[in-house]
């Protein structure tokens, strides 16, 4: 008889070593208290707390386990956490989205039946109502009382908050935070600065559901000095649209002087319909500077309401697909800090470049799949030089057909800006094409300010 010629011992080690590959190769199951819960509540409960701008919360094992399945569902497919922006067009900070390794964790997770983990080392964020995204502020001013009706009806306010301080100060950054985080829509909010004999205290709150007529409004809230000349303005100081963070520049960048008197005036504070009767006392929170503006920032706003036309115009037929087009030629070197696309329900995707002199294209940002309940600001990691005489593009397809899930009538109708008294109406049921711009006049070396070191 022949001998074997592996003997018996070279089969168990190959046997072994074949078993320890295997179980080196194998990924450990992940769990809820190591793996989990880091993910979840980085992206996930910012929004899904309590009185958060989602319906539900994000923050226990329970919370997530019960909805394990969605979540694994929404993230695979990119749905959440919600970013509109195509990462392969543009970048900016703060992207809202999941790594490839992260959506993986949730899966196998989700496949293994949700182990919890060890529950007792977990901290737990804490969410509070009206929280800020910069931290603590130097200064809060509050809306108050203002009501919400049970009619499900837009609702537009036009208010002025008023302060008074000891001293001026340099203000670096402003956030504005709802009280109701599931109806505000939008705010448009502009700075006034009174001069020491000016009583701002004399106006009042207004409202239109319909349509407001502004230029009215203004005129019956005391917005002058108190001799009749027109007080320091900062247009949009402080916005606000669903998902937005508030944003804050490096030292030295944007910023104004805030005076001893003087208001907030939201000339657009818009709530969407509902059906409860709820109060709401939003704020606005100041973060004051030691160091007075060295670069102020300035805006462009095209399109609706803005400096550039709509072509065709926005009018959009029923049962059809539209596309739109707005440009705008730049005519001195700017760096664009912030970008903010805007459209209504029936949007259905959105495209922002400029064409430089040379030919070259900038991406600015791209939004395949437009969603209206998430429209952000967008800030660029370093500000992006547009030199003078380029040409700023926006395209944007309109959906008014049955297809289109956001569509809000059944069967369609003709859906347009309604440009009336003197602007487009801002009801969710009419549409917009916006492109606002936050830039600074171009500096050399622009390019290198890293725009995430506030």
């Amino acid at each position: 008889m022949k001998p074997l010629k592996y003997p018996i011992q070279k089969l168990l080690v190959v046997l072994l070593s074949l078993i320890s590959l295997i179980a080196c190769n194998r990924k450990p199951i992940p769990t809820f208290s190591a793996d989990i819960a880091p993910i979840i509540h980085s992206k996930c409960s910012p929004c899904h707390h309590k009185n958060g701008t989602a319906p539900f919360e994000l923050i226990s094992y329970n919370d997530v386990s019960k909805r394990a399945k969605m979540i694994a569902f929404v993230t695979a497919k990119h749905y959440m956490p919600p970013w509109p922006a195509d990462q392969n067009y543009s970048h900016f900070l703060n992207e809202r989205v999941l790594s490839d390794f992260e959506i993986e964790q949730i899966q196998n997770w989700f496949k293994n039946k949700c182990p919890q983990g060890d529950l007792s080392v977990l901290k737990y964020p804490d969410f509070k109502q009206n929280a800020s995204t910069l931290g603590k502020p130097d200064l809060v001013l509050s809306f108050q009382n203002i009501e919400i009706l049970n009619d499900n009806k837009d609702r537009f306010y036009v208010v002025k908050l008023p302060y008074e301080m000891k001293q001026e100060r340099y203000v670096r950054a402003l956030e504005f935070v709802p009280g109701q985080y599931q109806y505000a829509h939008h705010v448009n909010g502009h700075y006034l600065r009174f001069s020491d004999e000016s009583n701002p205290f004399l106006g009042r709150m207004k409202t239109d559901i319909e349509s407001p007529n502004y230029n009215k409004e203004f005129m019956e809230m005391n917005l002058l000095n108190s001799d009749g000349s027109l007080p320091f303005r900062v247009h949009s100081a402080v916005n606000y649209l669903p998902g937005a963070y508030g944003i804050q520049y490096p030292k030295g960048i944007g910023g104004f002087v805030m005076g001893k008197k003087g208001a907030f005036v939201a000339n657009d504070f818009h709530f969407g319909p509902s059906r409860k009767s709820l109060i709401d006392s939003s704020k606005i929170y100041v973060y004051f500077s030691d160091q007075a503006p060295q670069r102020p920032t300035y805006e462009i706003m095209m399109g609706t309401n803005g400096v550039s036309e709509i072509i065709p115009p926005l009018v959009v037929q029923p049962n059809t697909i539209s596309k739109h087009v707005s440009k705008l030629t730049i005519y001195n070197d700017i760096s664009i800090l912030t970008v903010n696309p805007h459209m209504h329900l029936i949007g259905k995707s959105f495209k922002a470049y400029a064409l430089k002199p040379n030919g070259d294209t900038l991406k600015l940002i791209s939004i395949p799949n437009w969603q209206f309940r998430w429209q952000y600001f967008y800030t660029y990691q370093t500000p992006q030089k547009v030199p003078k005489g380029s040409t700023i593009v926006l395209e944007a397809i309109f959906d008014n057909t049955l297809k289109n899930p956001n569509n809000p009538f059944n069967p369609p109708k003709q859906i347009s800006e309604r440009l009336d008294n003197g602007g487009a109406s801002m009801r969710t049921t009419d549409e917009m094409l916006q492109f606002i711009i936050t830039y600074m006049p171009y500096q050399k070396g622009d390019e290198s300010i890293d725009l995430s070191k506030p």
